[in-house]
């Protein structure tokens, strides 16, 4: 039976919303959750999209910044089913000379991947990747000025390199063309143009990640991440509410504190009136970025890579060359549609067993397109796939489509089909969602955010949920102090 008054009541079920909930609860707080959908995850979900036996990650699927995050690695998911499996090598980037550069779980043998920057390569990886936990703690949160100056002798070189754009640290890092495609495929996460300022984080903390962590993911699929999570929260008493979307903040039962795992779109619909005029100005400022256009594939076997050692990778990145993904990104941003996209491929199956039939096999696989696109990316996807791997088309069963309307229509924050909770360029990389000594509160004293609109932005980490369950923390410890001395 549900309570009729709570400390906290958060909208969104997603990893950040989750996160908060269980930071909040774990502090011994009366919590509940709200979810629009039927069942827990946000972008962490499995569904039968293709045939029956053929699991897919609906959203998200690869999670080396959840294997990273200092708050998943704080809880005992694994008591809750949680397995994480790891690829034997987290990446691969085809090429179109048969080979492929490989990102290994060993700088030294990714070094030697890329020819002739092998030196370069651990020159400029192995520094961050022996202080990687000094780096986690440091950038991967709020703007927080202590640790940043504490452990400056790692923090001022990441943070140099990581405010380039893409184009320029692959051309002041590397001479040849294999390490410049490796660090542009990752760049690109960030669905930013690379010659754009701050565009090379999202690819040095990934690339570094790879190495650390590695890029691993949840047997049996993404879902099972989100069940451990919720498993975890009712452990502590905790409770979740399905099918339940919130459009007003009347339709909450009463709580000391709101937390949205939402967007400022989601937040002035639902909070609007209740917020000052000049906050909801800065809100519907707000920038989305581009969206993405997935298609799931069920396949009839594994991809015929050119290079075999892609079929060693957990995930690929197909695109070619440097300055054929920068010219990808480029046209994204400009509102046009490539011709020979950028692509992000999974093919979890491959070392999970779970996800697909016997001796069939899933790909998971999308493109960056302008926000709010209409237009079917599906043959460019595969075209790009079969320039690598011929004969790919052979091997497709079935397929699902998501374009961006379909992905916001599934999760409400994918606004113009963009997953990362807004643009991440360099001024809402430090703004985010607004400019505020604490990011994750409102002018409202009692409403916050906590979604990947919020620092440190996208990605399953949780971190958003966590930072904003330490600010709710903080206050609501302070005035239950200051209650008691009254």
């Amino acid at each position: 039976m549900l309570r009729t008054t709570y400390d906290a009541a958060i909208i969104g079920a997603g990893p950040n919303g989750l996160a908060a909930a269980i930071t909040l609860a774990r502090a011994g707080l009366a919590v509940i959750v709200f979810e629009a959908h039927d069942t827990p995850g946000g972008g962490a979900r499995t569904q039968e999209l293709t045939l029956p036996g053929f699991l897919h990650d609906v959203c998200s699927a690869i999670y080396p910044l959840a294997a990273a995050s200092p708050f998943f690695r704080s809880l005992p998911l694994e008591q809750f089913g949680l397995e994480w499996v790891q690829p034997t090598i987290p990446l691969a980037h085809p090429l179109e000379d048969r080979t492929a550069v490989l990102l290994e779980r060993s700088v030294e043998a990714t070094g030697i991947s890329t020819g002739c920057d092998a030196r370069a390569y651990r020159r400029l990886m192995s520094p961050f990747v022996t202080q990687w936990e000094v780096l986690v703690q440091s950038v991967m949160g709020p703007l927080r000025l202590r640790p940043l100056l504490r452990h400056a002798l790692t923090t001022a070189p990441f943070g140099i390199a990581a405010l380039s754009s893409a184009q320029m640290l692959a051309n002041w890092q590397f001479r040849g063309e294999r390490a410049k495609a490796l660090l542009a495929g990752l760049c690109a996460h960030a669905q930013l143009p690379l010659n754009q300022p701050i565009s090379a984080a999202a690819g040095l903390m990934l690339g570094v990640a790879g190495h650390a962590c590695g890029w691993p993911f949840p047997r049996g699929g993404a879902q099972r991440l989100t069940d451990a999570l919720v498993a975890y929260l009712r452990s502590l008493g905790g409770e979740i509410v399905t099918g339940v979307e919130i459009k007003t903040l009347a339709e909450l039962p009463p709580a000391r504190v709101v937390l949205g795992d939402i967007t400022p779109r989601q937040l002035l619909r639902i909070a609007g009136q209740r917020l000052p005029a000049g906050y909801q100005h800065s809100l519907q400022r707000f920038r989305y970025g581009p969206g993405s256009f997935k298609v799931d594939f069920a396949l009839d076997g594994p991809i015929p890579w050119k290079a075999s050692a892609c079929l060693q990778a957990g995930t690929v990145h197909v695109g070619g060359t440097l300055a054929e993904i920068a010219a990808s990104e480029e046209q994204v941003a400009k509102g046009v549609h490539p011709e020979r996209p950028y692509v992000l491929a999974a093919q979890q199956s491959l070392f999970d067993p779970s996800r697909a039939p016997e001796g069939k096999q899933t790909l998971w696989a999308y493109c960056h397109v302008p926000s709010g696109s209409t237009v079917d990316m599906t043959e460019r996807i595969e075209a790009q796939i079969e320039r690598f791997a011929p004969g790919f088309r052979d091997r497709i069963l079935a397929r699902h489509v998501w374009k961006p309307a379909d992905l916001e229509r599934y999760n409400a924050n994918y606004i113009g089909g963009d997953i990362n909770g807004g643009m991440q360029d360099i001024w809402q990389f430090f703004t985010r969602p607004t400019i505020r000594p604490v990011p994750y509160t409102t002018p409202v004293k009692n409403l916050y955010l906590c979604s990947s609109s919020t620092p440190p932005g996208g990605g399953v980490h949780g971190l958003c949920g966590y930072f904003a369950a330490q600010a709710v923390l903080r206050r609501y410890f302070r005035e239950t102090a200051m209650a008691l001395r009254m």
